[in-house]
């Protein structure tokens, strides 16, 4: 399958946030009910405040994964600094794993950093995703456990960097 890595149009959003919230529920990451999921499958704000990319089957515009892209100090940055780029809520649909579109949208989100002449990236995960570490591990990424944080108590986040 080839793919091909873009920013969302208007057409992917509503499959781009089907698939946020397959990976995150589906994985166990998140509640059904929980308030984190409307903010996972409200793509139409993601795009429009930060940078929506998706991953797409070449053959049929079928979306197959996405992430949202923010620089540091920007509302969508949790954690990266004003010179970082960071990602938030990379998700590929389960018909789509192991085909390399995880790591496909964290390289775009890499080459936007640089494009944009930041410094590296630095983001947030949970300790129970071991698949996306052993990638962000892969892709150069250290964990950072001094940059670690709880953005609600008992949701324990932690950092990943890159410096370019």
């Amino acid at each position: 399958m080839d793919t091909v890595i873009r920013r969302a149009r208007p057409e992917d959003l509503v499959a781009a946030g089907d698939v946020t919230v397959e990976a995150f529920v589906g994985d166990g990451h998140t509640p059904a009910d929980g308030d984190y999921v409307r903010l996972l499958r409200d793509t139409g704000r993601r795009s429009a405040e930060a940078e929506l990319l998706v991953a797409v089957d070449a053959a049929d515009g079928r979306v197959l994964g996405c992430v949202t892209f923010a620089v540091g100090g920007t509302e969508w940055a949790d954690i990266a600094r004003p010179e970082e780029g960071e990602i938030r809520m990379l998700a590929v649909g389960a018909a789509a794993r192991g085909r390399g579109v995880g790591e496909a949208l964290v390289r775009a989100a890499m080459d936007r950093s640089r494009e944009l002449g930041l410094a590296g990236m630095a983001f947030s995960t949970r300790p129970a995703m071991t698949a996306a570490h052993r990638l962000y591990e892969r892709l150069g990424f250290v964990r950072t456990p001094s940059r670690d944080w709880e953005p609600r108590p008992g949701i324990d986040l932690l950092v990943y960097a890159l410096a370019f």
